[in-house]
């Protein structure tokens, strides 16, 4: 597994842990649901402005984007 796709699962976990769906997360983010179906896929290159995006949308603080 590479980092993206390591991180992409890190996302998918933390999305469904607040039960929320991508379209969900897509909203509370202001990013688009393919843009992250591509993330949870390891298929996209994400930014540091892209994580903060999702961390608080997830209300998580962004060091847990990558904790095990």
């Amino acid at each position: 597994m590479d980092i993206k796709e390591i991180f992409g699962e890190k996302v998918k976990l933390l999305r469904k842990g607040k039960e929320l769906s991508q379209e969900e997360l897509a909203l509370k983010s202001g990013l688009n649901r393919p843009y992250i179906s591509g993330i949870e896929q390891g298929k996209r290159n994400v930014s540091l402005e892209v994580m903060e995006k999702l961390a608080e949308a997830l209300e998580i603080h962004i060091k847990e984007l990558f904790e095990e």
